[in-house]
This record gives C-alpha cells, structure tokens and sequence, in this order.
C-alpha cells in the first residue's frame, strides 16, 4: 500500500531540477557581469582583487532562491481556496500598478517603460508588474468563470465572450501600451487556455482569435522595433550587424558552439563579449554553448515535464475554480518557457 502524498512528487522533482540547473548556470555565465557590475571603472579586474566580486550575481539570485522556496512552502500549506477570496484584490492590485508603470515606471534600457525600480530592497532591484498580472489575471479569471457564471453563460456571446474580453483586454492593452508586447502576447495566451478550458464557444474563440490577428498585423505595420523583432525570428540576413537581428545572431553562434556536448561549464565564450543579457534574456543560448545540446535538450524536457503534470493535475482537480488555477499556472510557466 501506496502513503498517499498531498504533492506530486515527479513536478516537485522537475521544479526543484530547474532552479538547481539555474543556480549552476547563474554560478558560470555570470562572472562577466558580476565584474562588471562591481568594478565598472576598473581596466584589468582580477576575481582576486577585493574590490572585484565575481559571484555578486549568483549572490543576489541565491536570496532570490531562498525567498521562491520559502514562498512555495508557504503557498504548499495554504488550501486553494485562500487564493479564492484574494483573487479580486490581485486583480485590482495588478490593474493599479500596470497603470502606474505607465506614468512612473522606468524601461532600464530597453524599449518598454516595464519596471518599477526599487533601490531601497537589497537584492531585490525591481519590480516587473506585468509578472504580477499574469498571476493576478490567472487568479480572477479563475475565480470568474467558477464562481460568476454558470456553464451555459461561459459560452454566451454577452456574458461571457465580452466580459472575458474586457477583463483580460484590461491587462492586454496596458502591457502593450508600455510596450511590452512579448508579455502581452503572453498573457493574452494564459487568459485563452483558461477561458477555453472553462467551456468557451469554438465560435467565438475563432472571432477572437481573427481580433488578435488584425491587431498584431497592425501592430507589425505600425511599430518598427515589433518588426525587426519577428524579421530576426524567422532568419537573419547580412546586415544583422546594423540591425535588431544582431542579438539573433549573437545567440545562434552561442548555441551552434555548445554542439552536441557542449564547451563545459565556465568554459563559454560569447557570455563575455558579445551576447547581450547573458545572465537573463539571453541565459539559455549562454547555457547551451556550455552545456551542449543534449543537457539543453533535458532541460526543454523538464520543463514539458511541469507543463504535463500541471495540466494533469487541472485534469483530476476536485472543482472548477482549481481546475482553472492550475491550468493557468501550467500554462503560463510553460508557454513563456
């Protein structure tokens, strides 16, 4: 006889895999930045010199491990229904503060006015509100098509095709404003996997799904850093080095270096020079020069290993509301993977 366990221990398993995978690599791929970061104005820094700190990014993600496993045991203990009676409150939360970053939000170098800087929390750096959405959406989205509306009103055009639309096109439309349209796209794939799985009309899936199509070819003819965007997806071309493509580059050559071994870890090269972001946007072209193609390939599996035990656990959930809830957490963690 079996000791029946209130976790599934094969998606803890995967989980737990990822952040040591992520500790490892953040310990390699970051001492380029980590130099750069501590003694920015020093010509020849040396990890022996005391005012060179080569694993100050590894220190500052180790704090952010230990806050996620703390509030993962913390979240483990509460029952799924607290979530419930806070899913308004996120909600609103998240909708303030993705109004916020539009007028006092800082874009840290990038395209998007995103983040809220927070200098006064060490370690901690900033705030991305649109994180806090995705969860707060998932959490009322939820909520809403459990405890709102009834089965038949999920697929009725009135209650439940526009309603949906105005909660989820709040959120949409404020990320795009910023513009962040990689967590838009994002989002908007979250808030259709759950309205789906609540029982939504094909029809009117179809109706919004011909929407986001007009408004994303818009959106390419309008906004040109968009373009250049998806042009460097889909190949590049000889003058990548004058254009958005170049990081594309960058991240293949990365990648086509690690092979089918990979170079070892510490042992990467394009972290130092030429990849841009290696210790976050670009982290997983840094790992593949160093782990290969086979490691990266099990890490791609682990993540399909969370997103099929999310989905399953949706599958056998005793109600509604944590059908949608885990659903939409599966959905969100693996498609943005």
């Amino acid at each position: 006889m079996f000791k029946r366990t209130k976790y599934d221990l094969v998606l803890l398993s995967a989980v737990l895999a990822i952040v040591a995978i992520g500790v490892v690599m953040i310990t390699s791929v970051g001492v380029p930045k980590s130099i750069e970061l501590s003694a920015p104005d020093m010509k020849y820094p040396d990890c022996a010199d005391a005012a060179v700190d080569c694993y100050l990014i590894l220190k500052k993600h180790m704090i952010r491990v230990g806050i996620g496993l703390v509030l993962m045991f913390a979240a483990w203990k509460l029952n799924y229904r607290f979530w419930k009676t806070l899913a308004p409150v996120f909600y609103v939360l998240a909708l303030c503060l993705l109004v916020f970053v539009l007028f006092a939000g800082t874009d840290n170098n990038t395209f998007a006015t995103s983040w809220i800087n927070i200098d006064s929390l060490p370690f901690i750096d900033s705030l991305q509100p649109s994180e806090i959405a995705k969860f707060g959406l998932i959490l009322y989205l939820s909520y809403f098509f459990a405890e709102k509306l009834s089965t038949e009103a999920v697929g009725d055009f009135k209650e439940g095709f526009l309603k949906f639309c105005l909660i989820a096109g709040l959120f949409v439309g404020l990320i795009v404003l910023q513009p962040d349209i990689g967590s838009a796209f994002v989002i908007a794939l979250i808030a259709v996997v759950i309205y789906f799985v609540a029982g939504a009309s094909y029809r009117h899936l179809a109706i919004g799904g011909l929407i986001a199509l007009v408004f994303a070819g818009f959106t390419l003819a309008t906004q040109d850093h968009i373009g250049e965007r998806v042009s460097a997806f889909m190949g590049t071309t000889e003058n990548c080095e004058e254009s958005y493509c170049w990081q594309t580059r960058q991240a293949n050559i990365a990648i086509g270096s690690g092979g089918f071994w990979g170079r070892g870890i510490t042992q990467g090269i394009q972290k130092s020079y030429w990849l841009p972001q290696a210790v976050d946007d670009f982290i997983f072209a840094a790992s593949a020069e160093e782990l290969g193609f086979l490691r990266t390939a099990g890490l791609v599996l682990l993540y399909s290993v969370i997103a099929y035990r999310g989905f399953k656990i949706a599958g056998h959930a005793p109600n509604k509301f944590s059908m949608l809830l885990a659903a939409g957490i599966s959905t969100w963690i693996s498609a943005q993977a």
